[in-house]
């Protein structure tokens, strides 16, 4: 393209020399163009000024193509039929058919409830579709995002660029889990035993505070920081910790190990929306407006069963 640009050559007058050398004449392709005839013929001396040598010759009334017209147009009719496919043709997706690789930027707080029932759909209706999962969370997304890291994103997020569309999924509160083989906790918890307890926190920072420490200003007798909440069954298995977590970490967990329970947080922790991002200029994208459609099918399903848990709870 820098060598046609360093030639200053119109495209659009190849489209013209190809209706002139259809129409045969410079009064059929102005009234075919919907040009004047000045300007028709204007263009053909720009092409031919451009390709440096004469492109029509007189014949009778009309023009004949020259042997360089006639190589011009072998090779140009074919590509610029090409453009106008390209330009004009309506995008065409079938998952049925497609083989696109979606790049899915993935809290590790929603690997347990998306990917199984994700990849089950897409073994459905879009068998040969493939997806990179990438982590991230809050503090990372939006460089993700931005550096087309990932297609699209679940996790929480704050302020974010202008440029990048947000769908809530559902809002998940928190809940304490343990492995009730080791510890014995009643019902009900105080804010003076859950501060008593052993903890096991999630911080993204490699440090000893997380979400209780930040808003409330308190520090719990912290035993082990893991990096994620892929590392919270290992901490509490066979253990008397407790680790503070989303409901729907808590339920994929439960899945799992039998022994495990529950017990509210007894501080007033609030869940913060989990959204679904991704770059305003992919929103035409059909093949990933199809994974979109699917995850927010999934979230209303996974956050009505975590909000009737939560009811649940309330109840007892």
């Amino acid at each position: 393209m820098t060598a046609v640009y360093a030639r200053d050559l119109d495209l659009n007058l190849l489209r013209v020399f190809v209706v002139i050398a259809e129409a045969g004449s410079v009064t059929e392709a102005a009234s075919r163009l919907y040009l004047t005839q000045p300007a028709v013929s204007a263009a053909l001396r720009r092409l031919t000024t451009a390709v440096g040598a004469p492109l029509f010759a007189r014949a009778g009334r009309g023009l004949a193509l020259t042997a360089r017209g006639e190589r011009l147009l072998r090779t140009a009719r074919p590509h610029l039929q090409a453009l106008v496919d390209a330009a004009t043709a309506p995008a065409v997706f079938d998952p049925k058919t497609s083989d696109r690789i979606v790049r899915v930027g993935l809290s590790d707080s929603s690997e347990g409830w998306l990917l199984s029932p994700l990849l089950r759909a897409m073994e459905k209706h879009a068998p040969r579709m493939r997806l990179i999962i990438v982590p991230v969370q809050f503090r990372t997304v939006a460089e993700a995002l931005a550096n087309s890291r990932v297609d699209l994103a679940i996790t929480v997020a704050d302020e974010l660029p202008s440029d990048v569309q947000r769908l809530p999924l559902f809002l998940t509160g928190f809940t304490c889990i343990y492995d009730s083989r080791r510890l014995k906790l009643g019902k009900k918890l105080t804010r003076e035993q859950y501060l008593a307890l052993d903890h096991v926190l999630v911080s993204y920072n490699g440090d000893l505070r997380g979400i209780v420490e930040d808003y409330f200003g308190v520090q719990r007798r912290v035993r082990v920081s893991v990096p994620t909440f892929g590392h919270v069954t290992p901490a509490l298995d066979d253990t008397a910790l407790v680790a503070t977590v989303p409901v729907i970490v808590a339920q994929h967990i439960l899945r799992k190990r039998p022994s495990f329970r529950t017990v509210a947080v007894p501080l007033p922790l609030t869940g913060t929306p989990l959204e679904l991002l991704w770059r305003n200029a992919q929103s035409d994208d059909e093949a990933l407006r199809f994974i979109r459609e699917h995850i927010a099918r999934i979230a209303k399903v996974v956050g009505g069963k975590a909000n009737a848990a939560k009811s649940d709870r309330v109840r007892r």
